[in-house]
């Protein structure tokens, strides 16, 4: 019996008093994306802002796409925002694809301020 593999998505949370960020690591594809929605999820009763960067997000699929899509949808659902910051090319590719991409991208260019 092979031991289990390493789940290709990890997460660093880091808060502030206005935001929690959410350091993606890896691949957000099929298999994982409840990781990173339950993560986002237990953090929006305590914050309002959160954001998702996306620095060291080396591949996203399309289960992945509609996992940005569902945290975004609850995280609006819970008057808070989702920005996603440093998008790489690949995933500003599947999102200009998507017609997403201005959902998104809007506010991932004004950077982090605290």
């Amino acid at each position: 019996m092979s031991a289990p593999a390493a789940c290709p998505l990890t997460l660093e949370i880091e808060r502030t008093p206005n935001a929690a960020i959410v350091k993606c690591h890896g691949k957000l594809v099929a298999g994982v994306g409840d990781v990173l929605y339950n993560e986002v999820k237990a953090l929006l009763p305590d914050y309002k802002r959160i954001i998702l960067d996306l620095t060291d997000l080396t591949r996203v699929d399309s289960l992945g796409l509609g996992t940005l899509v569902r945290i975004y949808v609850s995280a609006r659902s819970a008057g808070s925002t989702l920005e996603l910051i440093h998008i790489g090319k690949q995933l500003r590719e599947l999102l200009g694809i998507t017609n997403l991409l201005d959902v998104f991208a809007s506010m991932g260019e004004k950077g982090i301020r605290w």
